[in-house]
């Protein structure tokens, strides 16, 4: 394959690549076809496809794989479906079932997701329909969900790995990014941290390997790019503590209280407002509640950096979002109040045409005017002010038995048992594990509480390494990641943190930098960091300073050295593989590419990642401006309840 010429990594290409592979399907079958869809992937194709594009390429009605068999009208039937065995008998049974039916006479097609397994087709043929069906594979991977974020979409990676220690979501994460290896260049190094960091990283250069014996002759296969500086691969194992605190930037929030799934929310209309009401352009008024809104009815809102008012809003810590928004509404004020001192023809006709952004933004202002007054509904609440007391006191090492009376209070006064087990396992993950005695108590109290079924739960979250007695952990080097060594080795714990102007990433705990993001800093900001753990600050940080300083530029070139005393208190095993290539081809592609370009980290979760880690490395990202971009991927969106829940479906 040919190199790629440019800046990095281009997301809106992989998002086209998506939809052409997908209208290619749709076009081989020819005539009116009927979309039989695995509602999983009805989101993430969702991004990239819409309803009515589907329509020109002949998809007449879209029914749901787990739904009943229906009264289909074409002939042509197309299965778009996960390669899950589930899929696979659903596919079987509905394909049975027409048999049976006189008169239908269907031409199938099945095409799974990312690609077809032989588990699959063993089910397809022990069912007797494979001479039935035509089956194909739909190799989608990366699903861009910002400029600067790609997902598998994986939702159910983390139970995965690390309950049913299933590790297909490795050979998919593999597969994604030996593709994007294939389209921009070898990554000239790859960092990591974790034991199936090690896997995946161990599987990429077995791919590379057979990508080299199939293309020979290109010259190209063994280089290594020339504007992706390295890939650094975080498992999501060595920091279950940053998922399971509570997220306090504007999106974390959102996602916490409503719910993210696929860079969409369902919301109130009471809430958001009705989408069809007309935005009154001479109203001051900011109110997210529409008069002609029922409860009960839900909308759903885009949240993405289509929305410029959310752009500028999701990465902030909630503390300020109030202040933020009052300052739009005045500016909107003001913007329309101009309406009066427009005298001439000329004037008024300059104001009409910002008519249309005012009214866009005023509805903007209205949806997030509402979201934030629901979010601070939940944050204001007693129960949400205790577990989050309770959180910052475990994150910064405390005595965890001080914490116990809360925690019981938290159980009588009926909170949600995700609420409840979040505390737990954090006490868990930052101690160690608990004390016997406490573990068994806590045990006793919640199965009381909430139902004896949860001794199911507790054994979900004890293979999870979530939730273990002190006397089941393994304490030795890379066994376990010791949170008490690593808060000062790192400064994980920030005492005095400026939410309005930060300075530091731990902006986005209000005072917890996420350890995750602390080691990719170990890497790429290796100065700043060293230097802010001794109580210093760094030459320049966040200003065009570090550049007349030598600051980070280059930083990643040395990869974990200097760190090393932090990686032995982190668990799993650690990655520094670099990649060359031949002489001729490296110097060709540098200069098509020439040297001084900016270049690109791209920072892979395995197991997933939350939007609190997202934003901080966009604010790592913005200090870094104009000298190195940041490309986060990761396998899916998580959240502590996500984590929780993992354990409670077992």
């Amino acid at each position: 394959m040919a190199p790629h010429v440019g800046i990095g990594v281009d997301t809106a290409q992989i998002k086209e690549k998506a939809l052409g592979d997908l209208l290619g399907i749709l076009e081989g079958v020819r005539g009116k076809k009927t979309l039989i869809l695995d509602q999983s992937l009805s989101g993430p194709i969702g991004l990239f496809a819409k309803f009515s594009v589907l329509q020109d390429y002949g998809v007449d009605k879209i029914h749901w794989l787990r739904d009943p068999p229906a009264d289909y009208t074409q002939k042509n039937i197309i299965f778009l479906a996960r390669c899950t065995p589930r899929n696979a008998q659903l596919i079987s049974g509905q394909v049975k079932h027409y048999a049976k039916v006189p008169g239908h006479d269907f031409d199938y097609s099945a095409f799974f997701v990312p690609r077809r397994t032989l588990v699959c087709e063993k089910i397809l043929e022990e069912e007797g329909v494979v001479g039935d069906i035509t089956i194909g594979e739909y190799p989608l991977y990366f699903i861009p969900l910002e400029p600067d974020l790609l997902s598998l979409e994986l939702e159910q990676s983390f139970q995965e790995l690390y309950l049913h220690k299933d590790y297909s979501s490795v050979f998919y994460a593999a597969k994604a990014l030996m593709d994007m290896q294939q389209k921009y260049g070898l990554f000239p190094r790859i960092l990591g941290k974790g034991n199936c960091a090690r896997k995946l990283v161990d599987a990429l250069i077995r791919m590379r390997g057979e990508v080299t014996v199939d293309d020979s002759l290109n010259p190209f296969a063994l280089t290594p790019s020339s504007t992706i500086e390295n890939l650094i691969i975080i498992d999501r194992e060595i920091d279950f503590v940053t998922p399971l605190l509570t997220q306090l930037t504007y999106e974390g929030l959102i996602d916490e209280i409503c719910g993210i799934k696929n860079s969409k929310v369902e919301l109130d209309a009471s809430i958001v407002g009705n989408p069809q009401q007309n935005v009154n352009a001479g109203s001051s008024s900011t109110s997210a509640t529409s008069p002609t809104s029922q409860p009960g009815n839900k909308r759903t809102v885009i949240l993405d950096s289509s929305d410029k008012l959310y752009e500028d809003l999701r990465d902030t810590n909630f503390a300020i979002v109030g202040n933020l928004l009052n300052k739009v509404s005045r500016r909107l004020q003001a913007d329309y109040e101009g309406r009066h001192q427009a005298k001439t023809v000329t004037e008024i006709k300059q104001f009409v045409s910002k008519l249309g952004g005012l009214q866009a933004e005023h509805q903007s202002l209205r949806i997030h005017t509402g979201l934030a007054e629901e979010i601070m509904n939940h944050t204001r609440s007693d129960l949400f002010n205790k577990s989050l007391e309770v959180q910052q006191n475990l994150a910064a090492c405390g005595d965890p038995s001080s914490q116990h009376e809360s925690i019981e209070e938290l159980i009588y006064r009926g909170a949600n048992i995700e609420q409840v087990l979040r505390l737990l396992c954090i006490e868990s993950c930052v101690g160690n594990g608990l004390r016997p005695k406490d573990l068994e108590f806590f045990k006793r109290e919640i199965l009381q509480a909430y139902g004896y079924h949860h001794i199911l739960t507790f054994d979900g979250l004890e293979k999870l390494n979530l939730l273990q007695s002190r006397n089941a952990v393994q304490i030795a080097p890379n066994a376990i990641t010791s949170y008490s060594s690593l808060r000062k080795l790192l400064r994980l714990i920030v005492d005095e943190v400026n939410e309005h102007d930060p300075d530091d990433i731990s902006y986005v705990y209000s005072g917890y930098a996420p350890l995750s993001v602390r080691l990719i800093q170990c890497i790429i900001q290796k100065q700043y960091l060293q230097m802010s753990a001794k109580g210093g600050k760094a030459p320049g940080a966040g200003t065009g300073a570090e550049a007349s300083s030598g600051y980070l530029i280059g930083a990643g070139s040395t990869g974990w050295k200097g760190s090393e005393e932090a990686l032995r208190h982190v668990k799993g095993k650690t990655i520094d593989e670099i990649q060359r290539g031949e002489d001729k081809a490296v110097r060709a592609r540098m200069i098509l590419n020439g040297q001084n370009e900016q270049k690109m980290a791209v920072v892979f979760f395995l197991g997933g990642c939350t939007y609190t880690e997202i934003a901080a490395l966009r604010f790592i990202g913005k200090q870094q401006e104009g000298r190195r971009k940041i490309l986060i991927a990761t396998t899916s969106i998580i959240n502590g309840n996500k984590m929780i829940q993992a354990a409670l479906s077992t």
